[in-house]
């Protein structure tokens, strides 16, 4: 069983950086492809940015393109989501997933163990 724990999150000026933090326990990391995906208030969870096991690839949304960076440190068995530019729109609750089958995906369905999120807010 793999736990997932994010932190980072807060309450930011438009403008400004964050960093998501999300520690990983409980299983081999480094097998994994990591995902962050988010969920604003009345709205479905969206794909955000995703990375290979090793981290030589990456994904993101074409909302987040350029702005956020997603980046991995297996040794420490963490993913991290550095999010520049911030936008009133990048308002949601965040989340880390961990996808088993190997290669990188944005459909959330296909990713097997999930965080609980943490809030992100931009205020305007």
């Amino acid at each position: 069983q793999v736990q997932l724990v994010e932190s980072g999150g807060g309450l930011v000026q438009a403008g400004g950086s964050l960093r998501l933090s999300c520690e990983a326990s409980g299983g081999t990391f480094s097998a994994y492809v990591m995902g962050w995906f988010r969920q604003a208030p009345g709205k479905e969870r969206e794909f955000v940015a995703a990375i290979s096991s090793r981290g030589q690839r990456t994904y993101y949304a074409d909302s987040v393109k350029g702005r956020f960076t997603i980046s991995r440190d297996n040794a420490k068995n963490t993913v991290y989501l550095q999010m520049n530019s911030l936008k009133p729109e990048d308002t949601a609750v965040y989340y880390c997933a961990a996808d088993l089958r190997g290669w990188i995906t944005t459909r959330d369905y296909e990713y097997a163990y999930w965080g609980r999120g943490t809030q992100v807010t931009v205020s305007s």
